[in-house]
């Protein structure tokens, strides 16, 4: 049997799935070859409080145990020291573990830490560096990971990750007195990055950047973890920490790289002398035992479970002709490099080694292919010769004969292209390759693709509790809130957390407070040197300026997600020119592609939530607030072309402002949704239609403000969408009145007394119509006007004046026969054959209701045909009736299509329904 405590509590071959067993494994195998008594094992399970069969229980999850291990035994494994499988044994006071000392990986950890720390206090660097990585493989995450934490767990788990801290700045160090300074870069800016307040690794990574010529990168880095401290804890850089800061300033020539410091490596223990040299233009030498070039993993790595043991499979198959290569790809701060580290650590079976080799430098430039190469190689060849080839294909040569036949797993991180890592790959075929990438490396050949998203609302929520400390814990709403507002995304997660955990007078509802506004969002996701804003920057900053240029328009669409004609409307170009820039950004990832199967239109693109406030501040920042009022003028016409389109076919006749108000500028094509199917289209774009009128109104396009509510009006009354009906409404009557224009009043006042009337607010509703009919007749527009006696009419008629109501259906319709408004005759008679049929005169009702099917044929309205049809055949029942009955007033009355008349009484209750 082989166990495991250095990262997830396992054994092999088989380990335990439920929680309880492996906490008693665990607590028993920190403590190896001990007796660890009864009382402490509950202790660890149940704390203070176990249940009355603590005891009972405590033994069957110890034959559980004795279960597995047995079963080990069984299919040939190792059954501890002696061979019988007796691992776990009874002993008073309790138990334990008998483990032989290869068997437990905290005990060959410790083994090689001592020789590792020994060879270095000998100025054995090389034989240090090599025990001491040796040390750090067998890692496999956080100390004790995957189960729960009792009070000696918990203190081992931070003492044992406290420890492979150690030993990893131990290594680094025995690497820097190799002159390995340059390709410590890399892997110390990461460390720092993660541990930004640990001031050893900071003074490393100083110390690195001295020997390797930037002497002001140095400089920065101190003041980088200075600014860190002073910020989050109030204090200022040790002593230390000073001393190195002023010996780089001083340009102190005894901290500079001087290879005659070095003594001449002795040979580790066990490994026979050098037989010669390798000349440096053919290096041929192979490194021996594992390397471990990976930066350790974050001890509150959250979720993508499925996506470790999926690809953790895919790099441990046999290797073959199809090589093993997992390309991962995302946007900015989802989690790549997270990802990637966490899987090449769990990725075990790599005795060769493990390196990660980062394909920019520090300043963000991309590795050239050489280069990239070289790096690799001088890795792999530690401590290896000065000088590499020169010649690429030599190069390449090198590294194939350096990688060839071993079990090697290498991670490229933040690769550029495909063109970057083509060369490397052909040079390495035998090793397991995980690449990351801002952009998908589809052209790379037998690649396995990941394309990263946000984490699910629960392991969003999980890493901020994770990472932000208890104060997370006790309010679970703004952990949910704040788990929304950074759109799930693992950096601003971790930096959203890391700012509760060191300022201890912040609450997890201030922070949600602080990130509401979406102006000020960015900025709130910073800490130290990690910087939200920074990382999407550097993703905005990759694609070309066409594409900057759309990024930033495009943060004007509507949310949560818009189709194709929306873009070309706001970046004012052709179709085919516009899906080119929006292909462009979801490459980049900037930009998501959201099918749409509900919606009429096929493909619907969306911004993640941090870039859209990113969008937006970088429209400001470049193009101004003009060139933003014309983007969303050209938005808002669109817009309201294909509104009055769709209105047109689904209340044909209604909108008093079409093609008079903001006259349309082109004809959509018959196949266009908001043409050929009218409802859905609407459904579809309705919020974003609203989020529109809203951004006109801010802008002050006051006319297109009031011809876009009044185009969305039919649909708003069709669907009874009464909140946005009256929301959209309102703000279109400001913007008339602030326009001053008195038809866009008019009409808009109409509208919401229709919409006061449905509410069954009846005194708002007759102000409303007669306002709005005063309004009409100033404008001389004397259709307006008599449909506000339509609507007036109706009011009455819902409250038992059908007379009154009758004289004003007849001078509606007197007046649209007189101006040829066949909607206004349309909606007339219907009301005239409402009066009838309310009156006990269904003949006359009938007359009336076939007029008004005619004038809706002749619109085309197919609503309208459709409710005068239904209701004639209500009527032709209640003549069926006896005479007892006919004369009742119809209990459930549609008075208009959709809009139902409703009352207690008995009689066409039945029919109606």
């Amino acid at each position: 049997m082989r166990f495991r405590v250095l990262g997830p509590v396992r054994m092999t071959p088989r380990t335990p799935t439920a929680a309880k067993p492996r906490v008693v494994l665990a607590t028993l195998l920190v403590q190896a070859n001990s007796v660890i008594s009864t009382h402490s094992l509950i202790d660890e399970l149940w704390g203070m409080e176990p249940p009355r069969t603590a005891a009972t229980t405590l033994q069957v999850y110890v034959s559980q145990l004795r279960k597995v291990i047995l079963e080990g035994t069984e299919h040939g494994v190792d059954g501890g020291a002696d061979g019988t499988g007796q691992l776990l044994l009874t002993q008073p006071p309790g138990y334990l573990v008998r483990v032989g000392p290869d068997d437990l990986d905290l005990t060959v950890f410790e083994s090689l830490r001592a020789r590792g720390r020994a060879a270095y206090d000998e100025r054995d660097y090389a034989a240090a560096s090599r025990l001491l990585a040796e040390s750090l493989a067998l890692w496999t995450g956080p100390a004790l990971s995957g189960i729960p934490h009792g009070p000696s767990l918990q203190t081992t788990a931070i003492r044992l990750d406290e420890l492979r801290s150690e030993v990893l700045e131990q290594r680094i160090g025995a690497d820097l007195k190799l002159g390995r300074h340059q390709e410590l870069i890399g892997e110390l800016m990461a460390l720092a990055h993660e541990f930004p307040m640990r001031e050893t690794l900071h003074g490393l990574l100083m110390v690195a950047l001295y020997r390797s010529g930037r002497q002001s990168d140095a400089v920065q880095a101190y003041h980088r973890v200075r600014r860190t401290l002073v910020d989050e804890l109030g204090v200022e850089p040790d002593a230390s920490l000073k001393r190195i800061l002023a010996r780089v300033l001083a340009s102190d020539p005894a901290l500079a790289w001087n290879p005659g410091r070095v003594p001449a490596n002795r040979p580790a223990s066990g490994a026979a002398p050098a037989a010669g040299s390798t000349p440096a233009a053919a290096p041929a030498a192979e490194p021996s035992g594992p390397l471990l070039w990976l930066p350790p993993t974050l001890t509150d790595f959250t979720g993508r479970d499925e996506e470790l043991a999926r690809y953790e499979e895919v790099l441990g198959e046999p290797g073959g002709p199809n090589p093993r290569t997992v390309a991962v790809s995302g946007r900015p701060g989802v989690g790549k490099t997270a990802l990637a580290v966490q899987l090449a650590h769990r990725a075990t079976g790599f005795p060769a080694g493990r390196i990660l080799l980062a394909m920019r430098d520090s300043t963000g430039r991309a590795l050239s292919p050489h280069a990239a190469m070289s790096a690799l190689l001088r890795r792999l060849l530690r401590p290896g010769p000065d000088v590499l080839p020169a010649d690429p294909d030599e190069l390449a040569d090198a590294l194939h004969h350096a990688t060839r036949a071993r079990d090697l797993l290498l991670v490229l991180d933040d690769v550029v292209s495909e063109a970057q890592v083509r060369p490397l790959l052909a040079a390495v075929p035998d090793a397991a390759v995980v690449l990351t990438s801002r952009r998908p490396l589809g052209a790379l050949e037998h690649a396995r693709h990941l394309v990263l998203d946000v984490l699910s609302p629960r392991e969003a929520e999980s890493l901020l509790l994770a990472t932000g400390g208890s104060r997370m814990a006790e309010d679970p709403a703004a952990v949910a809130e704040i788990a929304r507002l950074c759109g799930r995304l693992p950096l601003a997660l971790r930096v959203a957390a890391g700012g509760i955990a060191v300022r201890p007078h912040w609450t997890a509802a201030g922070l949600a407070r602080r990130l509401a506004d979406e102006r000020t969002r960015l900025g709130a996701l910073s800490l130290g040197d990690l910087d939200v804003r920074s990382g999407l920057l550097a993703a905005y900053h990759e694609v070309s300026e066409a594409e900057r240029h759309a990024f930033r328009t495009l943060g004007l669409a509507p949310l949560p997600d818009f189709p194709l004609w929306t873009a070309q409307s706001l970046l004012g170009m052709a179709a085919d020119t516009a899906e080119d820039r929006l292909e462009g950004l979801v490459r980049a990832h900037l930009l998501e592609v959201r099918p749409s199967a509900a919606g009429p239109e096929a493909v619907r693109y969306g911004y993640h939530t941090l870039l859209r406030s990113l969008a937006l501040d970088m429209l400001t920042q470049v193009d101004g607030e003009e060139a933003a009022a014309e983007a969303t003028a050209r938005l808002g016409r669109a817009c309201l072309v294909r509104a009055r389109a769709a209105d047109a076919r689904l209340t044909p006749g209604r909108d008093r402002l079409a093609g008079v108000l903001e006259p349309d500028a082109q004809a959509l094509d018959a196949g266009d949704p908001a043409v050929a199917v009218p409802l859905r289209w609407f459904q579809a774009e309705a919020a974003g239609l609203l989020e529109v009128l809203r951004r006109l109104h801010e802008s002050g396009l006051w006319n297109l403000a009031c011809a876009l509510a009044s185009a969305m009006s039919g649909y708003y009354e069709a669907c009874a969408q009464w909140d946005d009906w009256e929301a959209s409404h309102e703000l279109a009557l400001d913007a008339a009145r602030r326009a001053e224009n008195t038809s866009a009043e008019a009409a808009l006042l109409r509208s919401l007394g229709d919409l006061a009337w449905q509410r069954r607010h009846n005194g708002r509703a007759v102000d409303c119509h007669r306002h709005a009919a005063r309004l009409f007749l100033l404008v001389d527009d004397r259709v307006g006007a008599a449909r506000c006696l339509t609507g007036e009419a109706d009011v009455l008629l819902g409250t038992g004046e059908a007379e009154r109501a009758g004289s004003l259906y007849a001078r509606a319709l007197a007046v649209a026969d007189a101006e040829g408004d066949t909607r206004g005759c349309a909606e007339a008679r219907r009301g005239l054959a409402l009066v009838a049929v309310v009156g006990g005169r269904p003949a006359d009702g009938l007359a009336e209701l076939a007029a008004c099917e005619a004038a809706a044929r002749s619109l085309g309205d197919g609503r309208w045909r459709g409710y005068a049809q239904r209701t004639a055949e209500l009527v032709h029942r209640d003549l069926r009736r006896d005479a007892e009955s006919a004369d009742a007033r119809p209990p459930h009355l549609e008075v208009r299509p959709g809009v139902w008349l409703l009352d207690d009484s008995p009689g066409l209750a039945a029919d109606a329904a």
